[in-house]
Formats: C-alpha cells, structure tokens, sequence
C-alpha cells in the first residue's frame, strides 16, 4: 500500500513495516535494541554516579594542587578596576569600605537597567536558536515526503534515515555560523554590562557564551528526544503543517534511533572540527608568517635568526587565553553526561578525542603558539559552577528519555500487567511474548482522510483488499463505543512513566549527595600536612612571643635591681 502525502519511511499504519522493523534484524532494530534495554537504567545511574565522583574528586586533586603552589590560602588581592569602567563612572565617586579611598560609583539603577538589557539580548539569541531548530522541523518535514517519493529506490526505502542525516548536517553548518555570532554578541552584551573588575568580567562573558553554546549544540538535541513524534496525532486526524505537510513521526524501531544519530553526528563532527581548527589554523598561519620572512629576508636570513625571534614569529594565543579549551571540555562533558542513555557511546568518543586532544595541545602550545602568560588562580572559577549545573541536569534529562524517549517503560508495563507473567511478579524474555502485537492498535482503512487515502488496496500483501491496518499506539478499535480513543494500557504507561521519572531522579540525587558527603574535599594526608604546618605556626609564633616576654622580663629584673641599689 502506498500512501498519499504519506511518508513510506515511517508509515506507523502498517503492521507489516512495523512488525518488519522489531524483528527483521534491521540495523536501526538492532541499535535501538542494543542501547535501549534494561541496563541503560542501570548506565544513566553510573554515569550520573561517575559525574559526582569526578567533580568531588577534581576537588581533591584541586586543593593538592593548589597547595604544592602554595595557592591554598591565597585569595585575590583588592582587584584593581577596569579602566573601562573608571571612565565611564569617574564623576560618581564613594568611599571604598576596605581601602578607604575614593572610587567610580555605578549606581543601582544603572546596573539594573544594563542587567536587564543584557537578559534580553541573551533571550533574543535562544529565540533565534529555537527559530533555526524550528526551520530544521520545516526541513525534516518537508524533505521526508520528497525522499519518500524519490526515484531512487535506496533514498525511497530509507527516506527517515536520509533527512535525519541531512538534517543534521544541516544542523551542523548553523551551529558553527551562529556560534561566530554568538561570541560577538557576548562580547557586546558583557562590555554593555560594564564589570567592575577582570573577574567580574570574565565570568559574566563565560556565562554567555556557554548559554549560547550549549543552547546552539542541543536545543534540536532536545527537540528530538522530548517532542519528535509526540504531536503527529493518529490516522484519520493528522496534525499537519500549514494544513499540507504532515508533522514528522519517529523511525518504526522508536524515537532513540533518531536521538542516537543525532548525537553521534554532531559529536563526532564536533570533536573533529575542533581538533582541525586547533591545529590545522596555527599551521596554516605560522606556515604564512615563515613565508613573508623568506621574502622579506631572503632564505638564507632564516638560519641566523635568534630563537627568540623564531617564537615571536608564532602565533599569539587568543586574548581569552585557555576559555576556548575549558569551553570545549565543558560541552564535551554535557555531551558525556546529558543523553548518555540514548548514545551511550558517547563516553568512548570523548575518551579517544582527549586522548588525541592531550597531544595536540602538546604540541600546539610547544611550537605553534608563543609562550603564554601566567597568571595565579587557585580553582577554575565560574566554570565548576557549570559542571555542577550541567551534572544536576543530565540526571532529569536521561530520567525523561528512558521513560519517554525510549520504549524501556511500555515494555515493563506489558511485562508486568498484559503479558503471559502478569501478575506473577516474573519479567524475562517469555513474559515479552505478544508485545508487538500489543503495542499496535486498529484502523480502518475507510475512515482515511480524503488527502490521506491508500492509492492501492493492499492487495498486493495477502491477495486480498485490506479492510483494516495496524499502528503503533494504545488506543480502541474503530468499533468501540470511543473509536480511537484512548485505551486503560496507554493511563498504565503514562503513570508508569511518571513514576518512574519521580523515582529515578530521587533516587540518583539521593545518591549523589551521599557520595558529596562520603568524599572530602581534602585528602587526608593533606589535611594533614596543613594541620602540621598550621601546628608548628603556632609553636613558632609561641615560643617567639615567649621569648619576647622573657626578654622583658630580663629588662624589668634589671631596671628593678638598679632602682633599689639607689637607696640607701
């Protein structure tokens, strides 16, 4: 049967398709069966665990390190203040309460208004993400029906899989546009702010540009795994865009599939781009910069310069110094963490690129840039803060997409309730016999829309017209006192779902605070090491003011002596 202004890809309707996907041993069957399964429960659980236990101990690697440079109990001095901010505020001046000396006053209201500007250029840039993730949906949309109609018989049979793939491309190219965009933007919204000092400066500038990055890199992330397929409605009532084109539905083998693609593209090609620019730029420019010396100076020139001409000649580094780096492990980290359940993957790719990113940068810093810069800091600042944030929201992100994204909870609910086991508190691979069958619901043919009719009768499948079809989704039969409405199994899944994400989450964040409390902060045998120091301070400080009083003791004894010898 061949639908009109259908999409033969993921036809839904047909029970043959979708029989055909589950059990044929197809390749988006068989990724979807291997990452959605019991153990990708068991998977999001480690990996929000292993989350809190790297940031706990990244602490304690944090405080040895700061102590071997002596940075443990160094704080910022009075930071001096931005000359841009002194000659914007020099005629309001007030007492500084530490330093007690006149500085540039902003007033209240000023940064207020300026704070409130700033909020809204950063809500107008997630605006036009949303616009450019809602122009991949027009594309998926339409693209999917032209595929579906293709001549050729390869891209015709596979037309989900060619406009996920095109889409995501797609994708790719607009987030690496938007994200030079990005970096002026947050450049103009944080100078607008007008910081008082470095650090206030910094930070403002890292919060922005990670909001955009990681709003640009997995806002069609999300739109996949939480609204794909979720608001097509059913056959005999589609939803359809502008009234024509059919809202796209997920792959017959589930939503994941789309989701694992998704991530493993843009992940892939992110990491790759990257690692080109951080090394195929430097290259490429010092290998120009070397070329107008030869011109300048002729061949033979090149061989007595001083080596400190030779590194002047490199590059500089960028003036945010190692934010490109930190920022990049950062959404690599979000990658890692948030949708692990749907690409698990995902870790084993962020292994190799650091394992390939370690020697880059080695080698980057060693003879392509000049020598950077140091300056002291005793953590990583803002950044931690993110990687809290970004650990707290993968636990709610991978609880949605087990119990929405993935078809785990449906299967459970059958296992537990409809299937052969029900009510015997078992759950094996017995007990999921009839699980397809029921997991599709009827259709009759003739209740079709007008724009929607089959252009055959199906005959050629079982030799005879086809009366009714099957797809996927719970709900009543045509001949039911409620055609199509829902039916009792579909409330058991939502509350089930429900549940589960309420459990889930508890259950994870119970669990990571306990691990925060368990680890300390501080090895033990540095917090030793700084109470022996702490102790032999206060010895010395001891015995010099004990020595201190003994001498004046002397002195009294003295002077006493010598004023009694006076009289008679």
């Amino acid at each position: 049967m061949v639908h009109r202004h259908a999409l033969p890809g993921s036809l839904h309707w047909l029970v043959c398709l979708l029989v055909w996907s589950h059990h044929s041993g197809s390749l988006p069957s068989q990724v979807t069966h291997l990452f959605d399964n019991g153990a990708t429960v068991f998977f999001a659980v480690f990996m929000a665990v292993w989350a809190t236990v790297f940031l706990e101990f990244w602490k304690r690697r944090r405080a040895v390190i700061a102590y071997d440079w002596d940075l443990i109990d160094w704080e910022e001095e009075e930071e001096e203040i931005r000359p841009q901010f002194e000659a914007k505020y020099s005629k309001k001046e007030r007492m500084n309460p530490i330093s007690g000396k006149p500085e540039p006053y902003q007033a209240f209201t000023d940064k207020c208004s300026r704070l409130i500007v700033s909020a809204s250029g950063i809500f107008f840039m997630i605006c036009v993400v949303i616009a450019a993730v809602f122009g991949i949906v027009i594309y998926r949309v339409v693209t999917v029906s032209t595929f579906a109609a293709f001549k050729w018989a390869l891209i015709r049979n596979n037309s989900q899989v060619a406009t996920t793939g095109t889409a995501v491309c797609i994708n790719f190219c607009i987030i690496m546009l938007l994200n030079v965009l990005y970096e002026k933007v947050a450049l103009l919204l944080t100078n607008l702010e007008q910081p008082r000092t470095e650090s206030e400066w910094e930070n403002s500038f890292t919060l922005k540009m990670f909001l955009f990055q990681f709003v640009n890199l997995n806002s069609s992330t999300f739109y996949i795994a939480f609204f794909l397929g979720r608001f097509t409605g059913h056959p005999g009532a589609y939803l359809r865009l502008i009234n024509r084109w059919r809202l796209e539905e997920c792959h017959p083998s589930g939503c994941l599939i789309d989701l694992c693609m998704q991530m493993g593209i843009i992940m892939v090609l992110k990491q790759t781009w990257n690692n080109f620019m951080e090394l195929g730029y430097p290259l490429i420019q010092n290998w120009w910069t070397r070329r107008k010396v030869r011109q300048e100076h002729g061949t033979e020139r090149k061989i007595n310069f001083p080596q400190w001409e030779k590194d002047y000649n490199l590059q500089p580094m960028n003036a945010y110094g190692l934010f490109d780096e930190y920022l990049e492990m950062i959404l690599q980290f979000g990658f890692t963490t948030i949708f692990v359940a749907a690409f698990p993957l995902a870790p084993l790719l962020a292994l190799l690129n650091n394992i390939i990113e370690i020697r880059l940068d080695a080698y980057k810093f060693v003879t392509q840039w000049r020598r950077p810069l140091a300056s002291r800091a005793k953590d990583i600042g803002i950044w931690y803060g993110i990687l809290e944030g970004i650990g707290i929201l993968s636990v709610i992100t991978n609880a949605f997409v087990i119990a929405i994204t993935s078809d785990f909870i449906p299967r459970l609910v059958y296992a537990y309730k409809y299937g052969p086991c029900a009510g015997q508190g078992e759950a094996g691979q017995k007990c999921m016999v009839g699980y397809v069958n029921a997991s599709l619901s009827v259709f009759r043919i003739s209740d079709f829309e007008n724009r929607s009719e089959p252009e055959s009768d199906g005959s050629e499948f079982s030799g005879t017209p086809l009366k009714y079809c099957r797809y996927r989704d719970y709900r009543d039969p045509p001949h039911s006192l409620a055609p199509y409405g829902y039916t009792l199994q579909f409330w058991h899944v939502l509350a089930a779902r429900l549940a589960f994400i309420i459990v889930f989450e508890h259950l994870v964040f119970c669990i990571k605070h306990l691990i925060s409390y368990l680890i300390p902060d501080l090895p033990k045998d540095l917090r030793d090491r700084m109470r022996r120091e702490k102790y032999l301070i206060q010895e010395m400080m001891y015995e010099a003011e004990l020595e201190r009083l003994q001498k004046e003791r002397k002195e009294r004894k003295k002077n006493g002596k010598a004023h009694h010898n006076e009289w008679p």
